[in-house]
């Protein structure tokens, strides 16, 4: 059995055919690189293939892992990537049954993901408006990326692909291509459709320049490109380092600020869900725990005898 050769069919599975993201390709490749390489040394050079491997030997890769000094999150994550792609050998028949599937996972706990407080929310967008008011370029974009990340709860990377034909101003939504290239509509708020409406003109005269700016992007460089993922965080952590410094706050910290804050307000669960894209639940419920947490702290700080 060709060893590599299973690795790299199952990576062309899930970039082509699951239609991953390439960083989580990169990180499948890794994971698997180092279950390889720990079973070269496992089996002491000797012949080994994925069908001969066996539960015990899991486990050993998981001690090792531990004595490395990897976490326990790295730990469940190698685990959880290895599982995949037994799965797929057993449904190729490449392997005869999946000793990895039994495995359990070490238990890891569930961090609270960053958000922005609603005072925080404000000052960013206090800052923005102010500088967009100069009617500029740069300011009328960095506008519409805060609305739309906060507002409608993008990820970055659903942000960075929006395309103007993804806009729907008329019915205040937009189309975004979400994980594993799942499309779903979310609303955009009156703000931001506002935001875009000053941005759009501004877009517009780059085509006045000596280059063609891309026709496509919603989001675009001073040289007309469309604007990067590594851009787009830059934009956005100059903002919250502003308004919330020293917390470490990244543009993924929209997203979740956009949950949380929905939640505090009383919304439903399964809406945040879909709004979100989320295809669990439980990816989900995070953000409860992150409401449940906000309020024991009022409560231990606010209460007499708490």
């Amino acid at each position: 059995m060709d060893v590599e050769a299973d690795v790299s069919r199952f990576l062309k599975h899930i970039e082509s055919e699951r239609r991953l993201s390439p960083r989580t390709v990169v990180s499948y490749r890794k994971d698997l690189e180092d279950l390889r390489l720990f079973f070269d040394d496992h089996f002491g050079g000797g012949e080994w293939g994925w069908g001969t491997v066996e539960r015990i030997d899991f486990r050993s890769f998981m001690g090792w892992c531990g004595r490395k000094g990897l976490t326990r999150r790295t730990v469940a994550r190698k685990l959880s990537a290895t599982r995949t792609f037994y799965r797929f050998l057993h449904l190729e028949h490449r392997v005869p049954s999946d000793p990895v599937r039994t495995l359990r996972s070490p238990k890891i706990e569930k961090r609270l993901p960053g958000h922005a407080t609603s005072r925080n929310i404000e000052a960013v967008f206090l800052g923005a408006e102010a500088r967009a008011a100069a009617n500029t370029f740069r300011d009328t974009r960095n506008l519409v990326i805060l609305e739309l990340l906060y507002g409608s709860g993008l990820r970055l990377s659903e942000l960075q692909g929006l395309d103007l034909s993804d806009l729907d101003l008329r019915q205040e939504q937009a189309k975004v291509l979400g994980k594993g290239s799942k499309e779903r509509l979310v609303p955009i708020t009156g703000s931001a459709k506002r935001a875009i409406g000053r941005y759009l003109p501004r877009r517009l005269e780059l085509g006045a320049a000596s280059f063609a700016p891309d026709r496509e992007a919603l989001l675009l460089n001073p040289a007309g490109k469309r604007l990067s993922g590594r851009s787009i965080q830059t934009i956005v952590r100059r903002f919250l380092d502003d308004a919330a410094p020293g917390e470490g706050l990244s543009a993924h910290a929209l997203r979740h600020s956009f949950a949380t804050h929905l939640l505090d307000a009383g919304a439903d669960l399964m809406a945040v869900k879909e709004l979100l894209g989320h295809v669990s639940l439980s990816s989900t419920q995070v953000y409860t725990h992150t409401s449940k947490e906000r309020l024991r702290q009022v409560y231990r700080s606010s209460h007499p005898r708490s």
